[in-house]
């Protein structure tokens, strides 16, 4: 049924509480609120663990296993026919799960707003996803975590009262780059549009007249 569930029993961590992933995974399904997207993604969250682990002199590690266990995830979900939407939202929460913990560094602007972008509609999941996701026994590593998490959350808050975060995109759209460039619809235009949005995510919102001329000088640079 679940093969990659069982395959979870294996020593993790000595600083969790569990001994092995499957008692984590347990311990993290167990928490979340009853939404069946949200507990699908705790349940598959680690699923990429088995085939990512590495044992050197830092300890056990599982470097990349969101990316592995996202399309795990994909797999096995088609394979039990869920529905499209719920494969979709599942596998993105895998994918993205380990990406909070990065706010350790400091993030950005920038990172802020591809978060919430890559998040989408499952941001409210994927943040409670990652709270679930600490079952440490350690009590300050658990509150470190938490507190990271608030303040990310802080962050997404102050920015989105800047800026239309939940509406990340160009202030121009395909048919006003195809306008102004005299180009017919074709995969140039979703190059045109993939760089005015990497300017978005870059440095805030900004105006028509600034795309147009970003357009113009993007376009002579490939001529």
């Amino acid at each position: 049924f679940l093969p990659e569930v069982p395959a979870l029993a294996m020593e993790q961590d000595p600083m969790h509480r569990h001994k092995d992933v499957l008692a984590h995974t347990i311990a993290v399904v167990a928490k979340p609120s009853p939404r069946r997207v949200l507990r699908l993604a705790a349940l598959f969250h680690d699923v990429g663990k088995p085939e990512t682990r590495d044992i050197s002199g830092k300890g056990v590690t599982f470097h990349h296993h969101e990316v592995v266990g996202a399309r795990m995830t994909r797999a096995r979900m088609r394979e039990l026919r869920f529905p499209k939407d719920d494969i979709r939202d599942v596998s993105q929460l895998v994918f993205l799960h380990m990406r909070p913990h990065t706010f350790k560094m400091g993030w950005t602007d920038r990172a802020v707003r591809r978060y919430v972008r890559d998040a989408g509609p499952l941001l409210e999941d994927l943040n409670e996803l990652v709270r679930c996701d600490v079952t440490t026994r350690n009590e300050k590593r658990a509150r470190s975590i938490s507190r990271r998490i608030d303040e990310m959350e802080q962050r997404i808050e102050e920015l989105a009262a800047k800026e239309e975060l939940d509406a990340i995109r160009p202030p121009i759209d395909g048919n006003s780059v195809m306008k102004h460039l005299g180009l017919e619809p074709g995969r140039v235009i979703g190059e045109a549009m993939d760089m005015l949005l990497e300017h978005r995510l870059d440095h805030g919102p900004y105006e028509e007249a600034e795309a147009l001329t970003l357009l113009d000088e993007w376009w002579a640079s490939r001529q």
